[in-house]
């Protein structure tokens, strides 16, 4: 049977017997609504909170933060449908909550403001989590992690957060109480919350007990005191918005939450043998990002089993972190072991690399120049997937189950 994979902005056809396919899974079919009567509703039916038109203080300035290009929050068409109000405001700064990622583009900065960057665009500042003077702390959470975030957040009576909510694999889901830490926190609050994901609770689609966002929900907690509107998009495989909520920080992403899993948690009816995540734009940029569809392939594999990951990672390795340190080791199970002594941002990534690798073999087929780099983190470089899925089945067996997860970096497996 031909199977169709995207990769690289083309399509690549590979044969795959029949009797080996155990199906192509993606999210969920979204209902077929329109996109601008989707936030117009939003908006009109905020959760927990007054309606936009009059909610902030309009003598004072207002903070609109959105999502960097590493997230396909449809930005531009959100602001679109609240341009009246953010135009009346006194001052206006929008700041691109960037984490830890690198700055956007002047490219993808027209992909986020769109139509509306010459309003916008002036008064655009993106974050720099590495500077650690344009920070200031609000306080600390209950585990203990000190919150500094952006000086132009903390100073700020008004905030409007523009984001989508979709699975992630040591946070739960993005959005909501996201986009403050990481978005716009400084690089030692993120580095503290993100050692919380070396816990067994961080994990795909998970909430409540996931150390990781409920740390992220106490620091949201700590500005509770300023005028905050959210307006949260749940988007289709074709990054259509299909849902939206919009109003109180964490009601509002609740109930996006809740419209997500109906669209990126899919069953599937066993574990396979041989699971092809696919990274698709804009997480197959780099390595780094890639890794999310790994989490979410893994779900659906046995153990022993082989997990092939497919990402043009036009970029690169992206955040060499995780490589630095794995290249010291020879095997996975010698880096886990050090893992235990202390941690340093990005070992959260080292340790579910090095555990995968424990339990199963990941190939991979990138665009990467340099096959050692893969090497170096336990993966086995293939030149085409058609090579990577013949060996596959060769080594598992005559009967072995393969199964296509076709937008790996957002859809959550389900086994019964």
């Amino acid at each position: 049977m031909r199977v169709n994979i995207p990769y690289g902005g083309s399509i690549v056809t590979v044969d795959v017997p029949e009797a080996n396919l155990a199906g192509m899974v993606r999210p969920n079919p979204a209902p077929s609504t329109d996109e601008e009567a989707v936030l117009r509703n939003a908006l009109a039916n905020p959760v927990g909170s007054p309606p936009l038109d009059g909610f902030f203080d309009r003598s004072a300035p207002l903070v609109i933060i959105v999502n960097d290009a590493m997230r396909p929050t449809p930005t531009a068409r959100v602001l679109r449908h609240v341009h009246d109000v953010v135009r009346g405001m006194p001052d206006v700064q929008l700041i691109v909550a960037t984490g830890t990622h690198r700055r956007p583009t002047d490219a993808e900065l027209d992909r986020i403001l769109g139509d509306l960057r010459a309003f916008y665009g002036p008064r655009t500042v993106v974050h720099d989590a590495r500077k650690p003077e344009e920070h200031t702390s609000v306080g600390v959470t209950s585990r203990g992690n000190e919150i500094l975030l952006d000086t132009r957040v903390t100073e700020a009576s008004n905030l409007l957060i523009i984001g989508s909510v979709e699975p992630h694999y040591f946070a739960g889901y993005t959005g909501g109480r996201k986009s403050l830490l990481p978005g716009v926190a400084a690089f030692e609050s993120i580095e503290r919350n993100h050692a919380f994901a070396m816990d067994p609770a961080s994990r795909p689609g998970a909430l409540e007990g996931n150390p990781v966002s409920e740390d992220m929900v106490d620091a949201a907690r700590l500005v509770r005191d300023k005028r905050i509107f959210t307006i949260m998009t749940v988007l289709d495989s074709e990054h259509r918005t299909c849902y939206a909520a919009a109003g109180d920080i964490e009601g509002a992403f609740a109930s996006a939450v809740g419209d997500a899993r109906s669209v990126f948690e899919v069953s599937v009816p066993a574990e396979v043998d041989v699971v092809v995540a696919v990274a698709t734009p804009p997480l197959d940029i780099d390595l780094y990002q890639s890794h999310k569809a790994l989490e979410h392939g893994r779900l659906a594999l046995r153990e022993d089993g082989i997990l092939i990951l497919v990402s043009e990672c036009r970029e690169g390795v992206g955040e060499r972190s995780y490589i630095d340190f794995l290249e010291r080791f020879d095997s996975p199970r010698a880096a886990l072991g050090v893992l235990e002594e202390s941690y340093r941002f990005g070992h959260h990534k080292v340790a579910h690399i090095a555990d995968m690798a424990c339990r199963n073999s990941i190939w991979a087929v990138t665009s990467l120049e340099d096959p050692a780099v893969l090497e170096s983190v336990f993966m086995s470089p293939f030149a085409s997937l058609q090579n990577a899925l013949d060996e596959a089945i060769t080594r598992t067996g005559p009967g072995a189950r393969v199964l296509f997860l076709m937008d790996a970096s957002v859809t959550v497996p389900r086994l019964p």
